[in-house]
């Protein structure tokens, strides 16, 4: 059996680059922070920063282009991808992405304006509780987008996998 499943969250470190392959298809790549805080050997608390390359494809591109910003907080569930090329002096280079399957947007960033609602066809209290928002007549062919609370604690132990 194999598994290839990355599930992070983190702060977009670029703005997300939108663009429209040759097939059609809408692709963001974007840059993502993790930290990583540990006590070392004399008990200092300690803080690992890991940075990752992040691509999106279709309509989650074009929500990611719409709704992340620098320093927004996501949650990117996908899988790990390398992919190689040659550069124009012909040495192979490598690059490592996560390919993602599903997003959840974090909280906006204080004194950040943006577009009200915060997802399509929801308000601000409606995006609280998204299990019990209805979207609006006028918009139904609009998908739900997840947004992670500020005060959302989350519990990676009991992510399903």
């Amino acid at each position: 059996m194999n598994f290839n499943k990355v599930i992070l969250v983190g702060n977009v470190t670029r703005d997300p680059e939108l663009r429209v392959l040759p097939s059609g298809q809408n692709v963001a790549n974007f840059g993502l922070a993790t930290n990583r805080f540990f006590n070392d050997k004399s008990g200092a608390r300690q803080q690992q920063t890991e940075f990752h390359n992040i691509v999106i494809f279709g309509k989650m591109a074009d929500t990611a282009g719409q709704y992340l910003k620098k320093g927004s907080t996501v949650l990117i569930e996908g899988r790990l991808q390398t992919r190689s090329w040659q550069d124009a002096t012909g040495v192979k280079k490598y690059r490592t992405e996560i390919v993602t399957e599903s997003m959840q947007l974090g909280p906006r960033l204080q004194g950040q304006g943006g577009p009200e609602p915060l997802a399509p066809g929801y308000s601000q209290d409606s995006a609280k509780q998204p299990e019990t928002a209805t979207k609006p007549s006028q918009q139904p062919e609009q998908e739900d987008i997840p947004i992670i609370e500020e005060n959302d604690d989350i519990d990676v132990k009991n992510i399903p996998f």
